[in-house]
C-alpha cells in the first residue's frame, strides 16, 4: 500500500482502485495535532462510523467497501473504501446555536447567510435545522460561506441535493440520538462523486469528531454545555497560555482519560452496546 495523504487525524492509503482509510489516535484542536494520543479514539471513531452508515444508507450511498478485508495491524480502525473526487466544501447541518455558528450569529444574526431569529441565547434550539456550509482549507481554518457561493462552486444541482442529503443525515441522527438522551447539536459531514457519477457520504459521519454531542438531561440554553466530544479537550486548551500554533500543548492524563471516557459513552449510548 502507499500513503497518499497523512491528515489531522487520518491517513489514507491507496490499495489497487481502492483507498484503506485508517482512523488514528491523534487529536487535533484548532487545526494543531496535540503530542498525546487519546487511547482507542481512532477505532471508536471508525465503528460508530460504521454504524451510522449502515443506518443512514437509504438517505445517501456510503464509500465503505469493508471493515475488515484491511491490513491487520490497522484491524478496527481502518474501512477499504471507494476511490472519490471529494468536493471543496464543509457540509454542514446545526440544529442548535453554539461554536462557529454562535460567533457569526452575533454578527449579524445570520449564519451562512442564513437569517435567525433575534435574541437567540447560546445552546438554543434554532427553529429548524439549518444548511451553514463552509471552506474546507487547506491551510488556515474553514470559513464560512452561502448555499448561493456552493452553487457557484459546484452546481445548482448537486448543492441542492447534497443539501437536502445533509440536512437529513443531521435530521434522521438526531432523531435517533434523542431517543438515547443526546442532542446532536451540529454535524460536519464531507461528500465525493464516484466514478460513474453517484454523489457518496465519506470519511465519518455522526462522531464526536464531527458533532457536537451534548446530555439531553443537561442541556441548558444560555450557557456552554456539557460535551460528550472533542470540545472537551479545546476547552481544556483554551484555558492555556498557549498561541494555539504549533507544536501543541501535552495533554495531562486526566484529561486523556476524561476525553477517552466521553468518547466511550457516546458510542455506547448510541449503539446499546458495551465498548469492549
Amino acid at each position: 500500500m502507499r500513503l497518499v495523504h497523512s491528515g489531522k487525524v487520518r491517513d489514507v492509503y491507496a490499495d489497487g482502485d481502492d483507498l484503506v482509510l485508517v482512523a488514528s489516535d491523534r487529536v487535533s484542536v484548532y487545526d494543531v495535532v496535540l503530542p498525546t494520543p487519546i487511547p482507542d479514539k481512532g477505532k471508536i471513531l471508525t465503528r460508530l462510523s460504521l454504524w451510522w452508515f449502515e443506518r443512514l444508507a437509504d438517505v445517501v450511498p456510503n464509500h465503505v467497501i469493508s471493515a475488515t478485508d484491511v491490513p491487520d495491524e490497522w484491524a478496527g480502525r481502518a474501512i477499504r473504501c471507494q476511490r472519490l473526487t471529494m468536493l471543496p466544501v464543509e457540509w454542514i447541518a446545526r440544529g442548535y446555536l453554539a461554536g462557529l455558528g454562535l460567533s457569526e450569529y452575533r454578527k449579524g444574526g445570520t449564519v451562512s447567510g442564513v437569517p435567525l431569529p433575534s435574541g437567540l441565547a447560546e445552546a438554543d434550539r434554532l427553529p429548524e435545522p439549518i444548511f451553514t456550509p463552509t471552506t474546507k482549507a487547506t491551510e488556515g481554518h474553514d470559513e464560512f460561506i452561502t448555499y448561493d457561493d456552493v452553487v457557484a462552486e459546484i452546481g445548482a444541482d448537486t448543492a441542492s441535493r447534497l443539501k437536502e442529503a445533509t440536512l437529513e443525515v443531521y435530521r434522521r441522527g438526531a432523531e435517533i440520538a434523542a431517543g438515547r438522551g443526546i442532542i446532536i447539536a451540529d454535524t460536519k459531514l464531507e461528500f465525493g462523486r464516484a466514478a460513474d457519477g453517484t454523489l457518496v457520504l465519506a470519511d465519518e459521519v455522526l462522531t464526536p469528531d464531527s458533532s457536537r454531542f451534548w446530555p439531553a438531561d443537561a442541556w441548558e440554553p444560555g450557557r456552554g454545555q456539557d460535551s460528550l466530544d472533542k470540545q472537551f479537550v479545546r476547552d481544556w486548551s483554551s484555558r492555556l497560555d498557549w498561541d494555539r500554533t504549533p507544536p501543541g500543548p501535552e495533554i495531562p492524563d486526566e484529561i486523556v482519560e476524561a476525553t477517552r471516557a466521553r468518547y466511550v459513552e457516546v458510542y455506547e449510548r448510541l449503539t446499546g452496546t458495551r465498548w469492549v
